[in-house]
């Protein structure tokens, strides 16, 4: 472990050396981020796993920096170059950047036109006119002429490339420019000619200028998008007659026609060297930040998504609406495993809509269903509306349930291998169906991107995306738990310490030798071995097993703890879980170790009062207004309810049953000022909006959550467990809304 990582990591994330040592060091045994962030809390100070994420980051980081150091080390001292001051410099930065810049005088060129003037034999002449001494910097060009230089301008066209070429590689400028880069550029943005029609949806980038520093990630990814489509041409750039000045204050050091001829070369230097070379650095700096902050916003939203709350283990109907091909129908168990399908036609009328009925009520009885999940696609509010008229002789709730991404995964390899002799459409309904059951246990089988709730998540770093998104599906599936004797292989992988291979033999092993009885047994499964079995054992649930502590989140390796707990108050573990006042008689003092200290101790406790319990919210019913279910239902002044569909860095999307999502503009979301949307909505969140404005032919729709309370006054309204019909707001208040909203972003 390099001791210089450790000081910077701990410095950037403001925490101890030791937090930072102690992470680096159980993350180099292979411990994973949410082992370490639940069982290890002495060690590394209770950072959660964020702080955890940072830290593997960062040192992955600076491992990257350290090996580029040594390459430019080991290139400069084979070339005889090296000198004791520039290696003090190469080895005191761990910014990339400044490394590059170092490196510039020394890296190999391709062909540039300063080395075919060196090659002429011009370098004399540019170091002479660079001192600015000469004043006759034509007389002595002259002497410069042979072969290949046929006259003094020529020679000094020459020389002023070399001298160009040697500004562009000074570190020091590169870093003036560079900060005036940082603090003053412009992003710009024009329409190419020609590309106003085809490129309409880019309308307000077409004469667009914001300050780089300040432009919020969804413009940047919304131009360079622009850009590889061919509508805009961007821009990033600093004043340049500034930018010009700070080369000439620094190079030209003399008033005679040598100094002109270095202010020529300053003027060239910038324009067809730095500029291009800081606008390309500058220009991957505002991509790479916009990125961060774009995958940052969708690892939210997934997370929120994969936490959504879940029916839990019941019998279900789902159905995936349509008109002309009619709605897919599957009848589930509780374990979301399919009994039976069947095609139904609802929305017909004629008998068909009665035999859809007739079959809706007998499998509720033949089932036993609690509820049908409805998809919210093409014909989802008429399907459930059908449904919800029905009398079913006991309650059965109906639910909405986002369809986004179940038919990519019902043409996945992974659906052909839960349903081999099913068509895509049966596998849809299916996966609606056990997203209602259990959201996190059905999503962890598509790819996070298909599941729709990104801001440009096909123009970000790929790798990074899927990096940051893997985390989160990660981070959800351990903290909610998985039971190890009814989850599938897909949402074994993502348990601590496992992967696909291991979860493939924990589901062989299941099969050859019947139920786990115990996380013990665990240890028979092929390849899993004890650093295995440390890491995934504690997020792995066991309902009635030989140990109670087996349904918990207490890892194996704390049992003693427990047990000795349970002998200290006369009882067994079984009834030290179920009796509140036997465990406030606990003195935690008492088993504090070497091996244990207080955060663990608690954690358990914690834990004892709770086993097994789902973090997650219990489901609410949520109904949309009656007779609002296309565009031309909507008007300005409407106060709806909605549901959170999607969040992104500029407001949220709210479906308000219409088919087509409304968007909450960020100043619009709480009557008090918000930085980011996700301090006033989650997603999945029931909310009631008011219709501002309803724009047909673009297919937009344009709401607010904001109440008549004053600002700071109360916050927005609370979820709603029932609809009310749609009412309309006086006109005028309408207008007035609206003008305030024009007069804000005019």
């Amino acid at each position: 472990m390099n001791p210089k990582h450790v000081a910077l990591i701990s410095a950037e994330l403001n925490i101890s050396m030791k937090q930072a040592e102690n992470t680096m060091s159980l993350l180099a045994e292979g411990s994973t981020v949410p082992f370490i962030s639940r069982y290890r809390k002495e060690q590394t100070g209770s950072l959660d796993e964020v702080q955890i994420g940072k830290v593997e980051d960062m040192k992955k980081r600076y491992e990257e920096v350290d090996d580029r150091r040594a390459f430019i080390i080991k290139t400069i001292t084979e070339q005889e170059k090296m000198t004791p001051e520039l290696l003090g410099k190469l080895e005191a930065t761990w910014v990339l950047a400044e490394l590059e810049d170092m490196y510039l005088p020394y890296k190999p060129k391709r062909k540039t036109r300063a080395t075919v003037a060196i090659e002429k034999g011009l370098e004399p002449l540019a170091r002479l006119i660079l001192e600015q001494q000469d004043a006759q910097p034509e007389e002595a060009a002259k002497t410069f002429l042979n072969e290949q230089v046929a006259s003094a301008d020529e020679a000094l066209k020459g020389a002023r490339d070399i001298i160009a070429e040697w500004i562009n590689e000074n570190a020091e400028l590169r870093d003036k420019l560079r900060k005036l880069f940082t603090h003053t550029a412009t992003f710009t943005s024009k329409v190419i000619e020609g590309k106003e029609t085809e490129g309409v949806k880019y309308k307000d980038y077409f004469d667009f200028k914001e300050e780089l520093h300040t432009i919020p990630s969804h413009r940047v990814l919304a131009i360079l998008r622009a850009e590889s489509e061919g509508i805009l041409f961007g821009n990033i750039s600093p004043d340049e007659e500034e930018a010009n000045s700070i080369i000439v204050k620094q190079f030209v050091t003399g008033n005679n026609a040598s100094s002109e001829q270095v202010s020529k070369a300053t003027a060239d230097a910038y324009k067809r060297l730095l500029r291009p070379s800081l606008e390309n650095e500058f220009r991957a700096a505002a991509k790479e930040k916009a990125d961060t902050e774009a995958i940052e916003v969708f690892a939210e939203n997934l997370r929120q998504l994969l936490l959504a709350a879940p029916l839990g283990p019941k019998a279900v109907i789902a159905i995936d609406p349509g008109y002309r091909t009619g709605c897919k129908t599957v009848a589930l168990d509780n374990q979301g495993n399919m009994q039976e399908y069947d095609v139904i036609f609802p929305l017909e009328k004629n008998y068909k809509a009665q035999d859809a009925e007739q079959l809706l009520r007998k499998w509720v009885e033949k089932y036993d269903i609690a509820a049908i999940a409805v998809g919210n696609g093409t014909a989802g509010r008429e399907t459930e509306e059908f449904v919800k008229k029905i009398d079913f002789g006991k309650k059965v709730n109906v639910f909405m349930v986002n369809e986004s991404g179940a038919s990519v995964y019902s043409a996945s390899e992974v659906a052909r291998e839960e349903f081999p002799d099913h068509d895509v459409t049966v596998r849809g309904a299916v996966s609606i169906g056990r997203r209602l059951i259990d959201p996190l246990a059905e999503l962890v089988k598509i790819d996070p991107k298909s599941i729709g709730v990104g801001q440009y998540q096909h123009d970000v770093n790929q790798s990074h995306l899927k990096q940051s998104l893997d985390r989160i599906v990660v981070s959800c599936v351990n903290m909610v738990g998985v039971n190890l004797n009814t989850a599938s292989k897909h949402l074994l992988a993502y348990i601590s310490g496992l992967g696909p291979s291991l979860a493939e033999n924990i589901i062989k092993y299941r099969k050859e030798n019947g139920a786990f009885r115990n996380r013990k047994e665990l240890k028979k499964v092929t390849r899993l071995g004890e650093k295995a079995f440390e890491q995934c054992a504690g997020f792995l649930r066991i309902e009635n097993g030989d140990n109670p502590l087996d349904n918990s989140a207490v890892h194996p390796e704390r049992y003693a703890v427990v047990e000795a707990m349970a002998t200290g108050q006369h009882c067994s573990v079984q009834e030290l879980m179920g009796k509140d006042d036997l465990r406030r008689h606990i003195n935690l003092k008492e088993y504090i170790s070497e091996e244990v200290g207080q955060l663990t101790l608690e954690d358990i406790l914690k834990e004892l009062a709770k086993p097994s319990r789902d973090p997650r919210d219990e489901i609410a019913i949520f109904e949309y207004a009656e007779g609002i279910k296309t565009m031309e239902d909507v008007r300005p002044g409407m106060t709806l309810p909605g549901v959170v569909t999607n969040i992104t860095a500029f407001g949220a999307f709210v479906d308000i049953g219409v088919k087509q999502d409304g968007l909450v503009h960020i100043s619009h979301l709480s009557n008090k000022f918000i930085s980011n949307p996700n301090e006033a909505v989650k997603l999945n969140q029931k909310v009631t909006v008011t219709v501002l404005e309803v724009d047909t032919a673009r297919k937009r729709i344009s709401l607010s959550m904001k109440t008549n309370e004053p600002a700071g006054g109360g916050g927005q309204r609370r979820e709603r467990r029932e609809s009310k019909p749609a009412k309309e707001a006086p006109l005028n208040d309408f207008q007035a809304k609206l003008q305030a909203l024009k007069s804000k972003f005019k």
